[in-house]
């Protein structure tokens, strides 16, 4: 962050630079002819534990439920699949207050003191906009709750990454070739009802400096093995992504959409 100069006068004859114009808004397609401009967003964090101790982790699994529908929170409950007393948390809300107000409170009470965090697996990400969404709203908003609460999708796969700097100095028309290759992957797996995301940002949210979280979710999870798989083949995760995971997986234990 650059120091602040107020009450510096400017040099003689050196007039101060003029500061650029900053906007945080996201966009979406034009619609009806008209720009969609949204400064609004859906922040999502996924906490994941280990039940300590001889605590039960389905009665633990089960509390946790309660405890967040109980406080209206927006919850996805997963059970651990390659910790048998593993349980991952997913809430969302468009004011991160929220996360530390609500959903922590929720979860340091009674019996679920007995839940130790792993902090490896924490992941909090922000809905972004690349410029093209037809419905801007629904998917700044709705949409990634959605399809983390579908009752036929079971299986996710959470994961983060970062990319090389090296993707960030290409031109806008070469990024927008390998983001295209990657998109028409994803989009293939959801038309078949395979595999469905939920990307999120994560600039300057994650300890280790990742930018975005991945969610994968599906009916099965051999296709969201799968895409990950066939993803390694473009050239944005063979050439641009230079760190990924640690990989959580779970199957849903229970859902809460909040109010």
């Amino acid at each position: 962050m650059s120091e602040s100069t107020t009450g510096r006068p400017a040099a003689a004859g050196h007039a101060e630079p003029e500061l650029p114009h900053i906007d945080v808004a996201e966009r979406g397609a034009p619609r009806d002819g008209r720009p969609q401009i949204l400064d609004r967003r859906l922040f999502m964090q996924l906490l994941v534990f280990r039940c300590a101790g001889a605590g039960d982790p389905a009665e633990l699994t089960r509390a946790a439920g309660r405890a967040l529908e109980e406080q209206g929170v927006g919850a996805v409950v997963y059970e651990d699949l390659n910790d048998p007393r593993g349980i991952g948390v997913l809430t969302w809300a468009e004011d991160p207050a929220f996360f530390v107000q609500t959903v922590r409170p929720a979860l340091n009470r009674g019996e679920l003191r007995a839940l130790e965090l792993q902090p490896d697996f924490t992941m909090l990400g922000r809905s972004y906009s690349t410029g093209y969404e037809p419905d801007l709203e629904y998917w700044m908003l709705r949409r990634p709750a959605e399809t983390a609460l579908n009752p036929a999708w079971s299986w996710a796969v959470w994961y983060p990454l970062r990319r090389s700097g090296a993707f960030s100095k290409l031109d806008g028309r070469e990024q927008g070739s390998i983001l295209r290759e990657h998109g028409l992957i994803g989009r293939a797996y959801g038309a078949q009802d395979l595999a469905h995301d939920i990307r999120l940002a994560c600039h300057g949210l994650d300890a280790r400096d990742n930018e975005f979280v991945i969610g994968l979710v599906g009916k099965e999870l051999h296709p969201l093995s799968h895409i990950v798989q066939s993803m390694r083949k473009t050239r944005q995760t063979a050439e641009f992504v230079s760190q990924m995971g640690p990989f959580f997986v779970g199957r849903v234990a229970s859902r809460h959409p909040g109010r």
